[in-house]
């Protein structure tokens, strides 16, 4: 406490006033009547009573006044160390607060016991907003990735109050830049010239050794916008453990362990249990930061729920991990007939040799034909047909359910296609069959109606030098986006949306005998742009908190996570899910059950604080010590003393008088 404010305080001191004046003061001593004493002259003598101290009540009411003067006079004098806006000449401020709700701030807070690092960031933030006056525009960032706007610029207080209450704990990776970025943007366009960002974060972002977090942003007229980096409280190292996943083949269990840098879980097990709690098996952790456990379970009709690791560390929600069945990388499916192709190379067919050249993370599985059951589908991301001669009704009812799932496929139309057999066709894509019709060797593509994939490379299709192609009926060529056009206008690559999947094809066969289409650098171009559509509509049996999941085609969508139902949301018509929490979700889409895992990034081990520079000290933007305007409630008070002083003097001269004039009666008497 400044000297200033102490001398002030003294004036409390004045309370010994009143108490040496009630003490210094004298009654008139009472009349005892003496029958006696009539007998006896009486003789001028005055007695006194003993000194003390009278009327207590009215004494107390005058030295709480005094106290409360000492206050009234010191109250501008006094901080206390709290959070608040400094403002510059008395304006209205527009403030961004970026809290962070990753999965590192779940730490407990050092400075008191059973508090977690985001519920003193929340403190903090609801100090902030106590700061603020009417004409403030708040903003609230969600630092957790990915890093959003949680509240858009307002200057509704109460609003502002709601979304620092609402915001909860979860398991995401954090996105400092992200944040910081999205909150120089809100505040950036507003009116007000004070323009401030407030950090809440202990820094942790998986980044210890990268650039100083400064504020390198731009506001209004050119001026930066301020970052205060508040609460260093929240900064510090620990250690933190976790499982990233679990994955049984067979009789065994593979579990991956991960610490921060520099940190061990040696000494602690992994234990397998299923859903009641029971124990399954048992397996040892090693030296080091991270490694694979392997758990060995009593039998193959044993039902794994989750592993957990044993022992405590800094966060808890990553210490267990669902069990799901080894997920296998996703596979392409190639059905190519080659009995009718040459392959100046040699090997395997064109398409294939094309699919591979790409190096993607997929697997290439050439099949004589197309499943007709549904389950045979399940490790394929995507089919592709090279003029397919008709799917029978077996495989066209497995097909369409493959489609409805999310599943990609690729087609291409040719000579067989539009012979097909009776009782066979490519419904569900095509619901009449094509026709193989001549076409001018010279045809090609039309230049300028390419999209989406093939706008790069559109020029090699000028020429294809084809003989015959296929035509689409009327009605099928309405149903597709065309993505190039023959320069007569009929489609040579087009796709259309199926369910959760999505149906290319193209009419001209994968061969080189049929066309150069296959020697063209835009054939290479279509097949990637398939293949990217093809891992994006895949169903992820796991992934990491925050990373969002899609749900194109989908009509009702329903999930429910570790802590109940989550809400969805549609971005252009398409469904949209975000994990925030570590655990299994149970999903249900159209009616068709799936599971999968959320599970958490690696990164958000790391518990090191980022540095920052010193222009993220928050001069100019805050402080940390506020003034205390209590004056008007100490007025207040003071009115009230004021008032019961006056009725305790009424009532003690009250008092006085019927003392008075009890004794006259008693003299008289």
């Amino acid at each position: 406490m400044a000297f200033v404010s102490s001398l002030a305080l003294l004036a409390a001191l004045l309370v010994a006033v009143p108490y040496a004046a009630h003490r210094l003061r004298r009654r008139r001593a009472e009349d005892q009547p003496f029958p006696p004493a009539r007998l006896v002259a009486p003789l001028p003598q005055q007695t006194r009573r003993p000194s003390r101290l009278e009327d207590r009540a009215l004494f107390a009411s005058r030295a709480v006044a005094v106290a409360a003067l000492a206050v009234l006079g010191a109250t501008p004098l006094i901080r206390c160390s709290r959070l608040s806006v400094q403002r510059n000449g008395g304006a209205s401020v527009a403030l961004a607060l970026v809290v962070d709700d990753s999965m590192s701030m779940r730490v407990a807070f050092a400075g008191d016991n059973g508090l977690s690092r985001l519920e003193r960031a929340r403190q903090g933030a609801r100090q902030l907003l106590a700061s603020a006056r009417e004409g403030d525009a708040i903003a609230v960032v969600l630092a957790g990735a990915p890093a959003r706007v949680s509240l858009a610029p307002t200057t509704d207080l109460g609003a502002a109050q709601q979304a620092i209450d609402g915001i909860v704990a979860s398991d995401r990776s954090t996105d400092l830049e992200g944040a910081l970025a999205l909150a120089r943007g809100v505040v950036s366009s507003l009116p007000q010239v004070d323009r401030r960002i407030v950090l809440l974060s202990d820094l942790a972002d998986g980044h210890p050794d990268g650039p100083p977090l400064d504020d390198p942003g731009e506001g209004g007229g050119g001026a930066p916008v301020p970052v205060w980096i508040a609460l260093p409280e929240l900064r510090g190292d620990s250690t933190d453990c976790a499982l990233l996943r679990a994955d049984r083949r067979g009789i065994r269990v593979h579990v991956t362990v991960a610490c921060g840098p520099g940190k061990s879980a040696a000494g602690r097990d992994v234990v397998v249990e299923d859903a009641s709690g029971k124990a399954l098996g048992r397996g040892s952790i090693g030296h080091g930061s991270s490694g694979e456990v392997t758990v060995l379970l009593p039998s193959d009709d044993a039902v794994p729920d989750r592993a957990r690791l044993t022992g405590t560390d800094a966060i808890a929600s990553d210490d267990v991990a669902p069990v799901v069945a080894e997920a296998r990388r996703g596979a392409i499916a190639v059905v190519a007939d080659t009995s009718g192709e040459t392959v100046a190379t040699g090997g395997a067919p064109i398409v294939e040799q094309a699919l591979a050249s790409l190096r993607a993370d997929v697997d290439l599985r050439p099949i004589p034909a197309p499943p007709d059951r549904a389950a045979d589908f399940a490790d394929y991301l995507g089919v592709l047909l090279d003029d397919p001669p008709g799917l029978t009704p077996e495989q066209r009812h497995a097909f369409a359910g493959f489609l409805e799932r999310g599943g990609v496929a690729l087609v291409a139309l040719g000579s067989r296609a539009a012979a097909a057999p009776l009782g066979a066709s490519l419904d569900p894509i095509l619901s009449r069959a094509s026709a193989w019709v001549p076409v001018d060797r010279s045809a090609g593509a039309d230049l300028g109606s390419a999209v989406g994939p093939l706008v790069g490379s559109v020029q090699s299709l000028a020429d294809l030098g084809a003989e015959r192609r296929a035509t689409l009926d009327p009605d099928d060529a309405r149903a597709f986006e065309r993505l190039v056009n023959w320069t007569d206008g009929a489609p040579l690559v087009a796709r259309r949306t199926m369910g959760r999947g999505e149906a290319w094809i193209v009419t001209l066969p994968f061969s080189v005998d049929a066309s150069d289409l296959p020697l063209r650098p835009a054939f290479l171009a279509m097949l990637e742009g398939w293949l990217q559509v093809a891992r994006q509509r895949a169903t992820p049996r796991r992934s990491d908190v925050g990373t969002p999941w899609k749900f194109a085609g989908a009509g009702d969508v329903r999930v429910v996570g570790p802590q109940g139902d989550v809400s969805s949301i549609r971005d252009d018509g398409v469904a949209r899910v975000t994990p925030s929490l570590v655990g299994r979700y149970r999903i249900a889409v159209d009616g068709q059950d799936e599971a999968r895992v959320a599970a958490p990034d690696e990164r958000e081990l790391d518990l090191r604080p980022r540095p920052y520079s010193p222009a993220a000290a928050g001069a100019r933007a805050s402080g940390s010590r506020a003034s205390v305007d209590a004056s008007g409630e100490v007025a207040l008070v003071l009115l009230g003393l004021m008032a019961l002083e006056m009725g305790l003097r009424l009532w003690s001269r009250g008092r006085d008088g019927a003392d008075s004039l009890a004794m006259a009666r008693s003299d008289e008497a």
